[in-house]
Protein backbone atom coordinates (compact mmCIF):
# COMPACT_ATOMS: atom_id res chain seq x y z
CA UNK A 1 0.00 0.00 0.00
CA UNK A 2 1.08 3.48 -1.16
CA UNK A 3 1.43 6.64 1.22
CA UNK A 4 -1.10 8.29 -1.19
CA UNK A 5 -3.39 5.38 -0.48
CA UNK A 6 -2.82 4.70 3.28
CA UNK A 7 -3.15 8.30 3.67
CA UNK A 8 -6.32 8.46 2.19
CA UNK A 9 -7.89 5.46 4.14
CA UNK A 10 -6.95 6.82 7.38
CA UNK A 11 -7.94 10.00 6.55
CA UNK A 12 -11.29 8.97 5.47
CA UNK A 13 -11.94 6.65 8.98
CA UNK A 14 -10.57 9.93 10.58
CA UNK A 15 -13.23 12.05 9.08
CA UNK A 16 -16.02 9.48 9.32
CA UNK A 17 -15.77 8.54 13.19
CA UNK A 18 -16.93 11.54 14.60
CA UNK A 19 -19.76 12.20 12.19
CA UNK A 20 -21.30 9.05 11.78
CA UNK A 21 -20.72 8.14 15.18
CA UNK A 22 -20.90 4.23 15.40
CA UNK A 23 -20.95 4.18 19.27
CA UNK A 24 -23.65 6.43 19.22
CA UNK A 25 -25.52 4.10 16.79
CA UNK A 26 -25.10 1.28 19.88
CA UNK A 27 -27.84 1.77 21.89
CA UNK A 28 -30.53 2.76 18.98
CA UNK A 29 -29.69 -0.33 17.66
CA UNK A 30 -30.06 -2.63 20.26
CA UNK A 31 -33.59 -0.69 21.09
CA UNK A 32 -34.50 -1.39 17.60
CA UNK A 33 -33.21 -5.23 17.51
CA UNK A 34 -34.71 -5.61 21.09
CA UNK A 35 -37.21 -8.48 20.45
CA UNK A 36 -34.50 -10.62 17.85
CA UNK A 37 -31.95 -13.31 18.54
CA UNK A 38 -28.69 -13.25 18.98
CA UNK A 39 -27.79 -14.87 15.42
CA UNK A 40 -30.54 -12.03 13.85
CA UNK A 41 -28.96 -9.19 15.78
CA UNK A 42 -26.34 -10.29 14.53
CA UNK A 43 -27.49 -10.58 10.52
CA UNK A 44 -28.54 -6.98 11.03
CA UNK A 45 -25.84 -5.31 11.99
CA UNK A 46 -24.03 -7.61 9.23
CA UNK A 47 -26.72 -6.11 6.51
CA UNK A 48 -26.37 -2.77 8.54
CA UNK A 49 -22.43 -2.34 7.67
CA UNK A 50 -22.88 -3.76 3.81
CA UNK A 51 -25.76 -0.63 3.43
CA UNK A 52 -23.48 1.93 5.17
CA UNK A 53 -20.28 1.11 2.96
CA UNK A 54 -22.60 0.89 -0.43
CA UNK A 55 -24.20 4.22 0.14
CA UNK A 56 -20.65 5.94 0.75
CA UNK A 57 -19.22 4.45 -2.15
CA UNK A 58 -22.05 5.53 -4.31
CA UNK A 59 -21.39 9.10 -3.24
CA UNK A 60 -17.98 8.84 -3.09
CA UNK A 61 -18.22 8.15 -7.17
CA UNK A 62 -20.64 10.22 -8.10
CA UNK A 63 -19.34 13.03 -5.34
CA UNK A 64 -17.97 14.85 -8.03
CA UNK A 65 -20.64 14.63 -10.74
CA UNK A 66 -23.38 15.74 -8.44
CA UNK A 67 -22.00 18.99 -7.73
CA UNK A 68 -21.22 19.66 -11.03
CA UNK A 69 -24.74 18.81 -12.06
CA UNK A 70 -25.87 21.08 -9.08
CA UNK A 71 -23.78 23.96 -10.05
CA UNK A 72 -22.09 23.58 -5.78
CA UNK A 73 -18.88 24.56 -5.09
CA UNK A 74 -16.95 23.30 -2.87
CA UNK A 75 -16.80 26.55 -0.52
CA UNK A 76 -20.61 26.51 -0.35
CA UNK A 77 -20.81 22.73 0.58
CA UNK A 78 -18.43 23.02 3.56
CA UNK A 79 -20.49 25.36 4.37
CA UNK A 80 -23.56 23.76 4.26
CA UNK A 81 -21.67 20.33 5.59
CA UNK A 82 -20.90 22.40 8.71
CA UNK A 83 -24.38 23.41 9.19
CA UNK A 84 -25.65 19.72 9.00
CA UNK A 85 -22.67 18.69 11.19
CA UNK A 86 -23.19 21.27 14.24
CA UNK A 87 -26.99 20.25 14.03
CA UNK A 88 -26.14 16.83 14.61
CA UNK A 89 -23.59 17.54 17.08
CA UNK A 90 -25.83 19.72 18.97
CA UNK A 91 -28.44 17.31 19.58
CA UNK A 92 -25.55 15.01 21.13
CA UNK A 93 -24.46 17.65 23.39
CA UNK A 94 -28.03 17.98 24.31
CA UNK A 95 -28.86 14.56 24.44
CA UNK A 96 -31.24 15.04 21.88
CA UNK A 97 -32.26 11.61 20.33
CA UNK A 98 -31.05 10.74 16.73
CA UNK A 99 -34.42 9.70 15.66
CA UNK A 100 -37.37 11.12 16.03
CA UNK A 101 -40.17 9.32 17.74
CA UNK A 102 -42.14 8.38 14.42
CA UNK A 103 -38.90 7.46 12.71
CA UNK A 104 -37.95 5.01 16.37
CA UNK A 105 -41.47 3.47 16.29
CA UNK A 106 -41.52 2.63 12.56
CA UNK A 107 -38.29 1.22 13.46
CA UNK A 108 -39.52 -1.05 15.99
CA UNK A 109 -42.54 -2.05 13.67
CA UNK A 110 -39.81 -3.03 11.03
CA UNK A 111 -38.25 -6.98 10.70
CA UNK A 112 -35.57 -5.27 9.32
CA UNK A 113 -34.30 -2.00 10.30
CA UNK A 114 -30.85 -2.60 8.41
CA UNK A 115 -31.34 -0.29 5.61
CA UNK A 116 -33.61 2.06 7.15
CA UNK A 117 -33.46 3.74 9.80
CA UNK A 118 -29.75 2.32 10.72
CA UNK A 119 -28.13 2.77 7.76
CA UNK A 120 -29.00 5.75 6.51
CA UNK A 121 -30.42 8.12 8.04
CA UNK A 122 -28.68 6.68 11.07
CA UNK A 123 -24.85 6.18 10.04
CA UNK A 124 -24.83 7.01 6.62
CA UNK A 125 -26.87 10.51 6.77
CA UNK A 126 -26.15 13.99 5.16
CA UNK A 127 -22.97 14.21 7.57
CA UNK A 128 -21.40 11.79 6.61
CA UNK A 129 -22.49 11.71 2.86
CA UNK A 130 -21.30 15.68 2.77
CA UNK A 131 -17.80 14.51 4.58
CA UNK A 132 -17.34 11.95 1.17
CA UNK A 133 -18.21 14.28 -1.36
CA UNK A 134 -16.12 16.77 0.28
CA UNK A 135 -13.07 14.22 0.03
CA UNK A 136 -13.78 13.35 -3.78
CA UNK A 137 -13.42 16.59 -4.77
CA UNK A 138 -9.90 16.73 -3.52
CA UNK A 139 -9.03 13.47 -5.95
CA UNK A 140 -7.09 13.20 -8.90
CA UNK A 141 -5.75 9.77 -9.13
CA UNK A 142 -7.48 6.27 -8.76
CA UNK A 143 -5.33 5.55 -6.03
CA UNK A 144 -6.70 8.43 -4.04
CA UNK A 145 -10.45 6.74 -5.07
CA UNK A 146 -8.60 3.59 -3.99
CA UNK A 147 -7.68 4.95 -1.20
CA UNK A 148 -11.12 6.53 0.32
CA UNK A 149 -13.08 3.51 -0.34
CA UNK A 150 -10.32 1.49 1.99
CA UNK A 151 -11.10 4.07 4.74
CA UNK A 152 -15.04 3.38 3.67
CA UNK A 153 -14.38 -0.50 3.79
CA UNK A 154 -12.38 0.00 7.38
CA UNK A 155 -14.96 2.33 8.91
CA UNK A 156 -17.40 -0.30 8.15
CA UNK A 157 -15.84 -3.10 10.02
CA UNK A 158 -15.29 -0.92 12.75
CA UNK A 159 -19.72 0.27 12.61
CA UNK A 160 -19.79 -4.17 12.63
CA UNK A 161 -17.58 -4.47 15.62
CA UNK A 162 -19.43 -1.77 18.03
CA UNK A 163 -22.61 -3.04 17.19
CA UNK A 164 -21.59 -6.77 17.38
CA UNK A 165 -19.76 -5.74 21.19
CA UNK A 166 -22.60 -2.79 21.57
CA UNK A 167 -24.30 -5.29 24.57
CA UNK A 168 -21.45 -5.57 26.22
CA UNK A 169 -20.56 -1.63 26.12
CA UNK A 170 -24.35 -1.04 26.98
CA UNK A 171 -23.49 -3.29 30.33
CA UNK A 172 -20.00 -1.78 31.04
CA UNK A 173 -21.10 2.50 30.38
CA UNK A 174 -24.63 1.98 31.14
CA UNK A 175 -27.24 4.52 29.48
CA UNK A 176 -25.49 7.24 31.66
CA UNK A 177 -21.98 6.30 30.67
CA UNK A 178 -23.31 6.41 26.99
CA UNK A 179 -25.15 8.85 27.37
CA UNK A 180 -21.96 10.96 28.52
CA UNK A 181 -19.74 9.89 25.77
CA UNK A 182 -22.17 11.17 23.19
CA UNK A 183 -21.79 14.55 24.73
CA UNK A 184 -17.75 14.71 24.76
CA UNK A 185 -17.89 13.33 20.95
CA UNK A 186 -21.06 15.87 20.31
CA UNK A 187 -18.40 18.56 21.15
CA UNK A 188 -15.72 17.42 19.07
CA UNK A 189 -18.11 17.21 16.30
CA UNK A 190 -19.01 20.40 17.15
CA UNK A 191 -15.90 21.70 16.82
CA UNK A 192 -15.48 20.32 13.47
CA UNK A 193 -18.63 21.85 12.27
CA UNK A 194 -16.79 25.34 13.37
CA UNK A 195 -13.69 24.66 11.51
CA UNK A 196 -16.08 23.65 7.90
CA UNK A 197 -17.41 27.09 7.96
CA UNK A 198 -15.01 29.03 8.77
CA UNK A 199 -12.85 27.09 6.06
CA UNK A 200 -15.70 27.62 4.07
CA UNK A 201 -16.87 31.39 4.61
CA UNK A 202 -12.80 32.44 4.55
CA UNK A 203 -12.01 30.61 0.86
CA UNK A 204 -15.11 32.34 -0.16
CA UNK A 205 -14.43 35.58 1.00
CA UNK A 206 -10.70 34.86 -0.66
CA UNK A 207 -12.08 33.98 -3.44
CA UNK A 208 -14.65 37.45 -4.10
CA UNK A 209 -12.28 39.76 -2.34
CA UNK A 210 -10.47 40.24 -5.71
CA UNK A 211 -13.98 41.33 -7.46
CA UNK A 212 -14.95 43.67 -4.89
CA UNK A 213 -12.03 45.80 -5.06
CA UNK A 214 -11.63 46.46 -8.19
Amino acid sequence: MTPAILNYAIGTLAALFPIANPIGAVPIFYSLTATDSRPERRQQAQRTTIAVILILTVFLVSGRTILQFFGISLDVLRIAGGLLVGHAAWELVASKPRLMDAEQKAGVAKEDVSFTPMATPLVAGPGSIGVIIGISTRMTEWSDYLGCAIGIGLFGALLYICLILGESLLSLLGRNGMGALNRILGFFILAIAVQLIADGVLSLFQTAAPNLFR
